[in-house]
């Protein structure tokens, strides 16, 4: 579980492909530290088990279900990627419970000045539309960030100058596809939503049916 704060800005160094896997090699050094076989870093949003700590990189597998659900599939060597360690229980909360799970990917849709902050409109969330509100949490490439307006076509965030910059957010451009994983919270709602719909349906059966 992560909390959505990107801890440093890494450099895709290697990428094995395996058959329908890949293996990843990814240089950075502050989030490396305190990190062992079998720990998980958000790479891009994407939580990934690093199998082998270098020192100034990690290495970690990609199975063939991640790749296809994520921007993973389209990296080269040197992009820049966000990075982020697992949350552990005394650390701040900053952001909102990410898991790692992408949903789906979008793109960006366009990129603008507002005052000293920079909003991005993203499309292409068709799959997750219903679980996203207006000033709710919505995780874009692992970055937290809270949703700023809503339309039919798109949705748009406000990212302030500190997060641009120390983030890959500075990098994209419109058409350059993300990830975007909801708020777990939401899926929560839902699914408790159609319990007491099933319950509620199965209660009038019940008081329908002759016994």
């Amino acid at each position: 579980m992560f909390t959505g704060i990107i801890e440093e800005v890494g450099t895709l160094s290697r990428i094995i492909r395996k058959g329908e896997n890949a293996e990843l090699q990814i240089n950075c050094s502050l989030i490396l530290e305190d990190v062992r076989v079998g720990d998980s870093i958000a790479v891009d949003g994407v939580c990934l088990t690093v199998t082998k700590n270098n020192g100034n990189s990690f290495i970690a597998d990609v199975s063939y279900e991640t790749i296809s659900k994520t921007t993973l599939s389209s990296l080269k060597n040197n992009d820049k990627v966000n990075l982020e360690r697992a949350l552990t229980l005394n650390s701040r909360l900053g952001g909102h419970l990410v898991l790692g799970h992408v949903d789906c990917v979008g793109f960006v849709k366009q990129i603008k000045p507002r005052g000293e902050s920079i909003e991005l409109s993203i499309g292409g969330f068709d799959p997750i539309k219903q679980y996203i509100a207006k000033k709710g949490s919505i995780a874009i490439n692992g970055i937290s960030l809270t949703v700023a307006d809503l339309v039919e076509e798109y949705f748009t965030v406000a990212v302030i100058p500190h997060t641009f910059e120390v983030t890959t957010l500075k990098y994209k451009k419109p058409g350059d596809r993300i990830n975007l994983e909801v708020d777990v919270i939401a899926r929560y709602v839902e699914r408790l939503l159609q319990n007491r719909e099933n319950n509620n349906r199965l209660e009038k059966m019940l008081i329908g049916y002759e016994w």
